[in-house]
């Protein structure tokens, strides 16, 4: 048999007992994503299809008709506006663009000699690369930015230019308009008291308005990542009024923004901060236990608490636990876990180095995530071409940075996002005491985010493999926010229930058994909260805040949520 790979002699006789001695030879080796058969053809046909979209570009009635274009391009917002496929330009640039950047990508799976880690870690970069080098980034390609640039004379470039270097130089990119949203007046106005403070949280304590109230309190844990407020945005969408209209005696934690004083701190830290706000709940209203929320980071956490409790035969302090997007097995976590390898976890202690992280590096690794539409819809609408901010709520909430204790920001990627020992019995402890989450018993009520780009539905369903006690999976529609941040009242959205959950073995069997429902999934939880609840008693005393044995201290939201 010839070798294909060598080069032919031509003085070399043919050898007429081979069936190959008439067969092409190739001059030089074949290189996998090079010149190998596949790729070949892959450039062949943007070849001509490039030669098809000039064809179109330079004369329309002559060039070969459009193919029908996929469902996602046809969605893209990036290019939504007519102009993009009516005028023959700009649909050869819109086209190309979008043919270059699916075969880029699709170029990742053809390569060889990378593991799966590495070749999405490369497949994340190559995205964002291709949505940076998106024609309607840049004035020059953009013909809505082109339009606007002659209609005003250049001002939509000038008012960019200095929201631009006004973005530069805080270090973050804004997304509303500075002073349109104010803490306590638009934003975080449910009444209620700060009724405990201590250097870690604020306890705040939201005042009923009904005549009864559930027996049983809730405190939520929101993430100390980013503001409580997120579940206390304007008064239609705040789940903080909304559980407190239904009849809970509602308290929340406010965490303090980290500084260089709180550079010892740790998780056991926080672990010990949800059990002090649960025993200060439990005693100064008389109650044997509480309903706990625990949103991401807080939920994770609140994992580590139930374990503790139950470990210290303590269980019972907590009646129910409701788990908001919250994983505690990091093997499928998604796209946070490009950034939890050696080098990242060194150039993030070095940013670190007064004690604590600067929230705006958090919040650009977010950003990150959704790029298109956290960043470069942003840089096309306000500062190409000059538009207003938009008034968003949800959005001024999302640039509301905290800061986060160092020490605790690297054991929290190295030892749950890195090596997964959260669910490892015994690998890790909570003030010597070992975390085990096959001892919990409690039960729990888990929302998962179908689009949940942070925590991805497929890593919080693993929860469901370690509690031993009773467990309802919720699937929301929509993401890590908006599937949490979805009141009845806005009709928005849906969710999926399981009868058979308990039998499911993964997600997909999970949403192959699943009943819809249209609308937000609150209903459902109050539902199954009330089921586990021991009646009602009248909101009196120190169901008031500040009425009974906890001392109001300032009102709420507190002083916590207002420091930088």
């Amino acid at each position: 048999m010839a070798d294909p790979t060598r080069a032919a002699d031509p003085a070399a006789p043919a050898d007429p007992a081979s069936n190959d001695a008439a067969a092409p030879t190739m001059p030089w080796p074949v290189v996998p994503g090079l010149n190998d058969p596949e790729t070949l053809t892959r450039a062949c046909t943007l070849w001509m299809d490039t030669l098809s979209l000039w064809q179109r570009a330079l004369d329309p009635r002559q060039g070969a008709p459009a193919a029908e274009e996929a469902p996602d391009r046809a969605r893209d917002k990036r290019f939504r506006d007519a102009v993009w496929r009516d005028h023959p330009v700009f649909d050869w640039i819109r086209r190309s663009y979008l043919d270059f950047s699916d075969r880029l990508i699709a170029g990742i799976d053809t390569m060889e000699g990378l593991s799966p880690r590495e070749q999405e870690r490369l497949r994340f970069a190559t995205r964002n690369f291709v949505q940076a080098i998106s024609p309607t980034n840049f004035p020059l390609t953009n013909p809505k930015v082109l339009e606007e640039t002659v209609k005003t004379g250049g001002e939509n470039l000038v008012r960019g230019m200095e929201r631009l270097m006004a973005d530069l130089n805080r270090g973050q990119i804004t997304h509303t308009e500075a002073g349109r949203f104010e803490v306590g007046r638009d934003i975080a106005t449910t009444p209620g008291q700060v009724v405990h403070r201590t250097p870690l949280y604020e306890l705040i304590q939201y005042s009923p308005t009904t005549e009864q109230v559930m027996t049983t309190p809730l405190v939520i844990f929101p993430p100390w990542i980013n503001r409580f407020y997120i579940l206390d945005l304007s008064p239609e969408k705040s789940f903080i009024r909304w559980a407190v209209e239904q009849g809970i005696t509602v308290f929340v934690v406010s965490w303090k923004s980290a500084d260089a004083t709180m550079k010892e701190v740790v998780w056991d830290d926080y672990v010990a901060a949800q059990m002090d706000a649960i025993d200060t709940i439990r005693t100064g209203l008389d109650v044997p236990s509480v309903h706990a929320i625990g949103y991401c980071v807080a939920g994770t956490t609140l994992a580590a608490t139930l374990s503790v409790l139950a470990a210290k035969d303590q269980a019972d302090r907590v009646a129910s636990a409701t788990f908001f997007t919250a994983q505690v097995d990091f093997s499928k976590a998604g796209e946070l876990l490009h950034f939890v390898d050696d080098d990242q976890l060194a150039m993030l202690e070095r940013l670190s180095a007064d004690g604590y992280l600067d929230g705006r590096y958090m919040a650009a690794t977010f950003n990150l995530l959704r790029a298109n539409d956290l960043i470069w819809n942003y840089v096309t609408n306000n500062y190409l071409l000059g538009q207003d901010y938009a008034a968003f709520d949800l959005l001024h909430w999302n640039g509301d940075t905290t800061n986060l204790p160092g020490k605790w920001h690297q054991s929290y990627l190295r030892d749950l996002y890195r090596d997964n020992l959260l669910v490892q019995p015994g690998a890790l402890s909570v003030g010597g005491t070992p975390i085990d989450l096959t001892r919990v018993a409690t039960p729990a009520y888990v929302q998962a985010g179908r689009e949940d780009h942070i925590a991805p539905a497929e890593s919080v369903w693993e929860v469901t493999r370690h509690f031993r006690g009773p467990l309802r999976f919720v699937l929301a529609g929509s993401g890590h926010i908006a599937g949490v941040v979805n009141p009845p009242s806005s009709g928005k959205y849906q969710y999926w229930i399981n009868p058979k959950a308990n039998e499911a073995s993964s997600l997909a069997e999970f949403v192959e058994g699943a009943e819809e429902t249209r609308g937000s999934w609150w209903p459902d939880w109050l539902e199954w909260l009330r089921a586990r609840d021991g009646g009602t008693v009248p909101a009196t005393g120190a169901r008031l805040p500040g009425k009974g044995s906890l001392a109001a201290i300032e009102p709420a939201p507190g002083s916590y949520v207002r420091a930088r």
